[in-house]
């Protein structure tokens, strides 16, 4: 349920990387993790020789960088620098604002809060918190809606990265079953070419403890 995590593992997926996932608990501010990154934020890759690459950016810039650059037509950040820059802007909307307003709060009181101990910082559901970023959703689905409708894809002709952070954020709320898709036929339909990709596969079988998915989650067609 951590969308910057979600972010890096569809890229890893989408070059073809074979990875081990560890599951990370940031609230319980382990030494040997707080070791790899004092931060104590998600993510952080292990690369050569273990060492650490920490943040979902500065991994995405590395993979392009020892990987896309390999993959011609394939590679998720664009050729030219003003392709680049509006790759780079949609990534900060997705991980930045649509988490900051959106899914960190949900994420957090509908499903961390749960796995948390007392001492951790565990307590009942916000629930202004929730309804603050319930009313957040529709309008980022909106702007969702207009990428989608007006391009190939969320940021140009091609899969890029900006694809890849929105559709990290989006597929929690679908998980959560918070989005009202007959509101938002383009987003919809964008999404579900996303899901229907290979490195989507894995986050369809996802599964958090305690918390069923909504019941369209693992459908193509839905």
């Amino acid at each position: 349920m951590s969308t910057t995590s979600r972010y890096v593992r569809l890229i890893l997926n989408e070059y073809g990387v074979e990875s081990e996932m560890i599951e990370e608990r940031p609230w319980s501010r382990r030494k040997e993790f707080l070791a790899l990154n004092p931060a104590g934020t998600l993510p952080v890759l292990l690369a050569e020789n273990d060492w650490p690459v920490v943040g979902a950016t500065v991994i995405a810039e590395y993979m392009d960088e020892t990987r896309g650059a390999l993959k011609r037509n394939r590679r998720l950040l664009p050729e030219t620098p003003m392709e680049r820059a509006e790759v780079r802007r949609l990534v900060d909307w997705f991980l930045i604002k649509f988490e900051n307003e959106v899914t960190r709060h949900l994420a957090r009181e509908r499903v961390f809060k749960l796995q948390m101990s007392q001492e951790m910082g565990s307590s009942a559901p916000d629930s202004t918190a929730i309804r603050a970023a319930r009313s957040n959703i529709r309008q980022h689905l909106r702007y969702t809606d207009w990428l989608a409708a007006t391009r190939n894809w969320l940021a140009g002709d091609t899969p890029s990265y900006a694809d890849m952070a929105a559709a990290a954020g989006i597929s929690i709320l679908d998980y959560l079953g918070e989005i009202e898709w007959a509101e938002h036929r383009a987003t919809r339909e964008w999404y579900a070419r996303m899901k229907s990709r290979p490195s989507f596969r894995p986050l369809l079988a996802d599964r958090v403890r305690g918390i069923f998915p909504a019941s369209h989650y693992g459908d193509l067609d839905f």
